[in-house]
């Protein structure tokens, strides 16, 4: 008998019994009513995948090349800012990299970490590593927080747009809940030499003065105008998340942008906008030959051959993993991800698509 669930609303049930509240308040919430959370699981429902018979689908190939490396399947791990404090030991950044080095599916590593980015990097083994940036008002900061990123071997650099400040969160307003105004997963930060030498004191000595600066530095209101110095930042493939516009694909990629990332941060930033899943079908078409990303909403291995099927190259899952490491750390993620992999293994078996090619948009048909 399995020892962890097996559906995600079990999964979702045991993991809000596993967590403290604040914890637990932070990863479920959204913005406002939560609407845009919502709609974002159920756009899923809209579409369905025609099966096709006498195809013999014994074998199948979930494989996808992506700037430049072979990925074993078109899933990841989407970046999660409190992943640290998921954990029961308070190290859940390094539990979610064993977890990638065992499964083979990317981890995309928060600026938010409760370890640092150096000591979170090796656990990754032969998989490849992203890093998110939340891009701090100080440039030198965040071309030294990319630049440990890229020592470290990480493989990509992803930069998160729609997060410069943080969107209206009644469950954590309610409480008074933020996890890093109390100086939790701020260890990228702390162990910076830039961030410490702002300090007149270190971190270690005066940690709410480390706090008072994270708050000024944090979010960086991006513009155009500061594409150029993003990507002069480095030579590693640059994606930018949290596009929902055609128009905002088209301009970051003649910006010189590496892979494009749909993404409504899983309905956390902003109520009352589309689901992601609806934005993506015109942001491949924009895209052209530039990869897409996407996140929001995943929650299952049907979910995950649907987005592939709207033309997303790799398909990231959040809170799905952030409850399977609050249940049981690093195997919990290991087992949640299996499960996904399987569904989708198993739908591609049975509907006839061997490869991750044959799942076109002309494969999905509108639920009516």
């Amino acid at each position: 008998m399995p020892t962890m669930p097996m559906s995600f609303a079990e999964l979702e049930s045991r993991a809000a019994q596993a967590m403290p509240p604040t914890v637990l308040s932070y990863v479920a919430g959204g913005a406002g009513d939560e609407a845009t959370q919502r709609a974002n699981t159920d756009a899923f429902a809209r579409w369905g995948l025609v099966p096709r018979m006498f195809v013999g689908a014994t074998e199948r190939d979930l494989s996808v090349e992506l700037f430049g490396m072979r990925w074993p399947a078109p899933l990841f791990m989407a970046p999660v800012g409190v992943i640290g404090i998921c954990e029961q030991g308070g190290h859940g950044d390094l539990a979610t990299a064993r977890a990638s080095a065992r499964t083979g599916v990317p981890m995309v590593a928060s600026t938010l970490m409760a370890d640092p980015l150096e000591e979170v990097a090796p656990e990754l083994g032969d998989t490849p590593g992203l890093f998110q940036l939340y891009t701090p008002t100080d440039r030198d900061l965040a071309a030294s927080l990319v630049g440990r990123a890229e020592a470290a071997g990480f493989a990509g650099i992803v930069v998160t747009l729609d997060t410069w400040l943080t969107g209206w969160r009644p469950r954590d307003l309610s409480t008074a809940n933020f996890p890093q105004l109390r100086g939790l997963c701020l260890a990228n930060y702390f162990s910076d030499p830039i961030f410490r030498s702002r300090l007149a004191s270190s971190p270690e000595d005066d940690p709410q003065a480390a706090v008072s600066l994270w708050a000024q530095v944090f979010g960086n209101p991006l513009t155009w105008d500061d594409l150029p110095w993003l990507r002069s930042l480095t030579t590693l493939p640059l994606i930018v998340k949290g596009i929902q516009h055609p128009d905002d694909a088209r301009r970051a990629i003649d910006g010189g942008v590496d892979g494009i990332y749909c993404s409504n941060h899983g309905g956390r930033q902003a109520n009352g906008g589309l689901p992601a899943l609806d934005c993506l079908a015109d942001i491949v078409d924009a895209a052209g030959d530039t990869p897409v990303l996407f996140d929001s909403g995943v929650r299952s291995g049907a979910e995950v051959i649907k987005a592939l099927a709207l033309g997303a190259a790799a398909v990231g899952v959040g809170r799905p993993y952030a409850y399977g490491l609050a249940l049981g750390g690093a195997d919990g993620i290991v087992h949640v991800l299996r499960t996904i992999l399987a569904e989708a293994d198993l739908i591609m078996a049975v509907d006839g698509y061997p490869t991750r090619a044959d799942l076109t948009r002309d494969t999905l048909r509108e639920v009516r």
